[in-house]
């Protein structure tokens, strides 16, 4: 029932794991080298073309062994990568048994090559790949049609975040809802209603959904959802996903363990104190000072370009709010006139309403250049230094803003704000203040240092793409 084009994925990303396996198998023939600590004896090459073809196909092998081919790794969370890993590891270590207890007379110097550039190069391709599906899959292509299960209520929640996470691919067809519901035809979110729970194999027959999700209020127990089970075993196509009551958690803070047949799932605790740790200070410290080794001059000559445009300031001064509320001054480089907060109230006046950033006429010619790729927001790796702020964290708010706070959103003062974080990857100004705060809090609540270098990178590509730029 699944739609061909979804059916392809496993083989178009096997495609792109051999590119990438042929590729390190080329560098670590051509750039190999001859470590003292071995024997040069030990380093030949006669047979290593040969045993390559062997290396590529047991990777390959192992790849599909640990279900990195399998359809729901494919274009979010961090399982494939992990799978990616460990299917390498094993591999390495199988091929360095085997040639050892052969006798193969395999090069040493290729071997300490091939197999960390070839991790290097899948994680790369599969960062690749993920993006490329997400953009198909936001136009439209490798969909999974989705039959939501469960009370109204709650399927408009999961309707509402896989709406809006349309890079996840999961298109909703309808629902099914209990029986006290009998002859809704439509939910409030506007999801059509196919029939009732119990109707559920009739329902899949007919309409043939790739996906049955289960929500809060689909089963009044585990028997009933069992049962229903049972009914879709014989639709080997279908997958059954289940949504606990839990959201905006990460996985590295799940563990689920079964006991006596029971799911139990095991909530961590928040990871915020984490973020506050030595060591994320010291990548901060260290980070942001190569940074501004390497931008000072490009930094110096925006400052020169400010300050020579209409003589004002080359740095703006704001005061926000930082970590446990204590107040800050944050330095950004100056886009606006010298008189920007006076024609401010004029200009609200006159539009009744507020204006975007890219049509504001006190943003200065420099300004446009500055803002288009955030490069107003470098100065701030000072504040970093100085402690003020993080490369990575929630976005430092205003205080008026804080006053205004609810007590769940006073959490986002845990961490140190930072120069960028989920909330400028997924969109930044593009972003509504309610999906702004709830990343945040989702930071805060699932801070790891993975996390923070992942953010760290789509910074670059949301940056040079100008991705919701204000």
């Amino acid at each position: 029932m699944r739609p061909d084009g979804i059916k392809l994925l496993p083989w178009l990303i096997g495609a792109v794991d051999l590119v990438m396996i042929a590729a390190a198998t080329v560098l670590a023939i051509r750039f190999r080298v001859t470590l003292s600590i071995f024997p040069t004896a030990g380093d030949v090459l006669e047979n290593t073309a040969l045993a390559s073809v062997f290396f590529v196909a047991t990777w390959l092998v192992m790849l599909a062994f640990f279900g990195t081919y399998e359809l729901h790794v494919f274009g979010a969370g961090t399982e494939e990568f992990k799978l990616v890993v460990n299917a390498s590891f094993f591999t390495a270590a199988l091929v360095a048994t085997m040639a050892f207890l052969m006798q193969y007379p395999l090069s040493r110097g290729f071997f300490v090559l091939f197999f960390p550039l070839g991790v290097l190069l899948l994680v790369i391709g599969r960062l690749f790949s993920r993006r490329i599906i997400q953009r198909l899959r936001v136009a439209g292509h490798f969909n999974e049609r989705v039959l939501l299960v469960g009370a109204p209520g709650y399927i408009g929640e999961i309707h509402k975040v896989l709406a809006r996470e349309s890079w996840l691919g999961y298109q909703v067809m309808g629902c099914l809802v209990p029986r006290e519901y009998a002859g809704l035809e439509q939910t409030s979110a506007g999801i059509s209603v196919l029939g009732l729970i119990d109707e559920v194999r009739a329902v899949v027959d007919e309409h043939g959904p790739d996906i049955v999700f289960f929500t809060a209020g689909a089963v009044t127990s585990s028997t009933q959802l069992r049962r229903l089970a049972w009914e879709l075993e014989d639709h080997a196509n279908v997958q059954i996903i289940v949504a606990p009551n839990v959201t905006d958690v990460s996985s590295e803070r799940i563990r689920i363990r079964p006991v006596a047949g029971l799911p139990l799932m095991h909530l961590g605790r928040s990871r915020s104190q984490l973020a506050t740790n030595d060591a994320k200070r010291a990548f901060d410290v260290i980070g942001s000072l190569l940074i501004l080794a390497l931008i000072w001059p490009l930094l110096l000559g925006l400052m020169i370009w400010v300050r020579r445009h209409d003589g004002g300031p080359a740095l703006f001064r704001q005061s926000r709010v930082g970590r446990e509320g204590v107040e800050f001054t944050c330095l950004k480089l100056r886009s606006m006139s010298v008189d920007a907060e006076d024609q401010l109230a004029t200009l609200e006046a006159r539009d009744h309403v507020l204006f975007k950033s890219t049509d504001d006429p006190r943003v200065t010619r420099p300004g446009r250049l500055i803002r288009r790729f955030s490069l107003d927001e470098l100065p701030q790796l000072w504040n970093v230094v100085r402690g003020d702020m993080s490369l990575v964290g929630p976005r430092p708010p205003l205080p008026s803003e804080v006053e205004q706070y609810e007590d769940d959103m006073l959490r986002r003062l845990n961490v140190l704000p930072g120069m960028t974080g989920l909330w400028q990857v997924s969109g930044r100004s593009d972003l509504s203040w309610e999906d702004t705060v709830r990343l945040d809090l989702y930071y805060v609540d699932n801070w790891s240092m993975v996390q923070d270098v992942l953010i760290l990178a789509r910074t670059v590509t949301a940056v040079v793409a100008s991705r919701g730029a204000y």
